[in-house]
């Protein structure tokens, strides 16, 4: 009897042993074909943009294709769901964005739990938005803003991409920290927000900085901050919400890979190695600042803290704003 008790654990010792011995093969021969990354979002969309803009930069590392597949719907619920669902071998991975972390706030349930279901490879970047006004708003600043925002409470509006959309949710928390009350305005998709407020339907909103920079530069919109912690290169000039008066306001779209938790942890760190990498490389860094996108590629550690604090944002702001999908 004491001798199989004792021969049990070498056979574990021998297991474990042997699987240490075969992790650095593993991450070594990764991938040995095709990886497909959900994008949880219809294509043409910021998301998607920014995800196949990774994939090209990973294809190219890694020499191997990094495919993307777009499972849209439910605000993204159901390609991140598809993820949640898929094999822990590195050969399915998830780009998503800021709604991944507002969902669980926004509907009643979600079909994933975005904390234990996914293990975080890297933040990839920052799509601040630019607070635009129409012209015909006599407004210049944030203060301004503030100011006849309280002179007419309920009478601002605001425009949005939809409910839960990034753009809401920054008005959302605008009205909290500056004690107003403007109104969204809830736009079917991005496009026709845009239509809303070049033609001054919608006399204001929070719009994605690579979709605000020429009508600003045209003079058709006049951008008065931008929702970021620093100011942007391509829009030197205009100050931060924060700087402006509302210190500590910061919202902004983030663009991040994920793998299902269980992941093996060779896989994992070499994604993120090699995402790391691409963000830093010059050219990258160009072509995001010349859209208003911030560059990060942090570590998994990082990433993950950020999905937490983000969750807890935002549940905050969604819980005040009174805002739900479902």
């Amino acid at each position: 009897m004491n001798a199989i008790l004792l021969f049990v654990p070498r056979l574990v010792i021998g297991a474990a042993a042997l699987a240490c011995a075969t992790d650095p093969a593993l991450a070594q021969n990764y991938p040995g074909g095709p990886v497909r990354m959900i994008v949880p979002f219809p294509a043409g969309g910021g998301v998607d943009s920014a995800g196949r803009i990774l994939a090209t930069r990973l294809t190219e590392s890694f020499g191997k294709s990094f495919i993307i597949e777009n499972r849209g719907g439910a605000n993204g619920n159901i390609g991140t769901e598809a993820a949640a669902k898929s094999a822990k071998d590195g050969y399915t991975l998830l780009f998503t964005g800021a709604g991944f972390v507002t969902n669980p706030s926004l509907y009643a349930k979600v079909p994933y739990d975005a904390v234990k279901d996914f293990d975080p490879i890297s933040l990839m970047a920052l799509g601040p938005n630019v607070l635009v006004v129409h012209p015909s708003l006599p407004v210049k600043s944030v203060k301004e803003l503030i100011a006849l925002a309280k002179a007419k409470p309920g009478q601002i509006g605001f425009a949005g991409s939809g409910s839960g959309s990034t753009p809401h949710l920054a008005g959302e928390l605008f009205n909290t920290m500056a004690g107003v009350t403007m109104v969204h305005i809830p736009y079917r998709g991005s496009g026709p927000a845009m239509i809303g407020i070049l033609g001054g339907e919608t006399p204001v909103m929070f719009l994605p900085a690579i979709n605000a920079g020429p009508h600003v530069k045209s003079g058709r919109l006049r951008a008065i901050a931008v929702t970021s912690t620093t100011r942007l290169p391509v829009m030197p000039d205009v100050p931060t919400v924060a700087e402006s008066g509302l210190r500590g306001y910061e919202s902004s779209q983030w663009y991040g890979l994920l793998a299902p938790a269980g992941t093996p942890e060779e896989i994992l760190n070499s994604l993120n190695a090699h995402v790391v990498k691409i963000m830093q490389t010059a050219d990258m860094k160009q072509r995001l600042k010349e859209d208003g996108i911030v560059p990060v590629g942090n570590t998994r550690q990082e990433f993950a803290a950020h999905i937490k604090s983000e969750i807890v944002k935002w549940a905050k702001v969604i819980k005040q704003s009174g805002a739900r999908i479902d």
